[in-house]
């Protein structure tokens, strides 16, 4: 096994909790050992141990690669009519989601993978080493199954959002459809994916339809996720708390209840500041969360329709300056959150025994990420031991 020292490294964040330097666990002057995917040694760069080869980062800054744990990659189309017009006045609706429905459906199972694996390595480029993504634009069988094929492809972490909203067909009978998305179209989409959504959502799924659906995708071994409280106030986030989904999504309309269940729960509150960017919509109260203590992360809710942004940097500036987040609290949880999101723990931080994902900065800290806003800093990524 060959091993790897990564030093001169002006600041490190490591995400590791057992570090006497706050919750991003701050290493200075500091170096790393990666042995084969893995990082076997965290420290300063004077008490390095001897290795097979040296990488020197060149008093660059180095964090744990971006953990995005809410994304919608399978599709076709362009939505830039749509934006433009929200741009221009009008309100954003889940309905618009249709529009993408059709593209997807027309598109050849060669255009979508190729969508995907674009916008996964643009993704990589700014730093995220992983990223989940779901179904949501196909709403009939053969179109979910296909979607979560190809996502399988690329990536581990991949959900089954046939509830993204009624498929046009069953705009009539949207009880039938949740028979659908329960039945035959989660049969033949359960085993290419690890979780189940619902958009609980007016214009999309109830509570009760949402609980069913949800409920069947356990049934079926698949753990649950919820797009919750984006639109309005709803039950979305205590839907999420009592079926012990691993987040809670959008997060922006809240009681004190919601914060209180979240803070109290397993459940995630993953934010998605880009949506609220493009759809000029109300911005969720991070601080009210976290000092509740509720865990957050951050995503980017990459989509053609209403956040079409592959951009962890962005999305961490967004939170600090709209949201109320620090720079500490946001890229803790655009790594260790967005692990938190998924049940991972062998990603989003930099301690030994996980996995060996970096990013270096072209800064001396990841401050820099909100504080110079739009400038790609980003300038290496590793991910599991590799230059990418």
């Amino acid at each position: 096994m060959s091993s790897t020292l990564v030093h001169n490294i002006t600041t490190l964040v490591t995400n590791d909790p057992t570090r006497e330097t706050g919750p991003l666990g701050l290493v200075q002057n500091a170096a790393l050992v990666i042995e084969d995917q893995t990082i076997a040694w965290v420290g300063r760069s004077q008490d390095a141990p001897p290795t097979d080869t040296a990488h020197d980062a060149h008093g660059r800054a180095v964090i744990p690669g971006f953990v995005d744990s809410h994304s919608h990659l399978v599709f076709a189309g362009d939505r830039t009519q749509e934006f433009n017009a929200r741009m221009s006045g009008q309100a954003y609706a889940a309905g618009g989601i249709r529009t993408t429905v059709a593209a997807t459906r027309a598109a050849s199972d060669e255009e979508l993978g190729d969508n995907v694996a674009r916008y996964l390595a643009e993704a990589l480029r700014q730093g995220t080493t992983t990223l989940e993504t779901k179904s949501g634009y196909g709403l009939t069988v053969h179109d979910e199954a296909r979607a979560l094929r190809i996502a399988a492809q690329h990536t581990d972490e991949v959900t089954y959002l046939g509830a993204h909203i009624v498929a046009p067909e069953y705009a009539d009978d949207p009880a039938g459809y949740v028979d659908l998305v329960t039945g035959e179209m989660l049969d033949a989409c359960a085993p290419y994916a690890r979780w189940v959504d619902v958009f609980c959502e007016k214009g999309a799924f109830d509570g009760d339809q949402a609980r069913a659906i949800l409920t069947a995708g356990k049934a079926k071994g698949l753990m649950p996720r919820v797009h919750a409280n984006q639109l309005t106030y709803g039950p979305g986030v205590q839907l999420a708390v009592e079926l012990e989904a691993a987040s809670a999504d959008h997060c922006t309309h809240l009681t004190d209840a919601d914060v209180d269940a979240l803070a109290n729960s397993a459940t995630v509150a993953t934010l998605l500041p880009g949506a609220e960017f493009s759809t000029r919509a109300q911005w969720p109260d991070a601080r009210r969360l976290l000092d509740a203590g509720a865990t957050v992360a951050l995503s980017t809710d990459c989509n053609p329709g209403s956040s079409f942004t592959s951009s962890m940097p962005f999305c961490i500036a967004l939170a600090v300056r709209d949201m109320k987040m620090t720079p500490d609290e946001a890229i803790w949880s655009a790594t260790a959150g967005g692990a938190a999101a998924l049940r991972r723990t062998d990603i989003g931080r930099l301690a030994p025994g996980a996995r060996a994902d970096l990013a270096f900065l072209d800064a001396p800290s990841h401050v820099h990420l909100a504080y110079r806003p739009g400038v790609p800093l980003v300038s290496e990524v590793w991910r599991a031991g590799r230059r990418a």
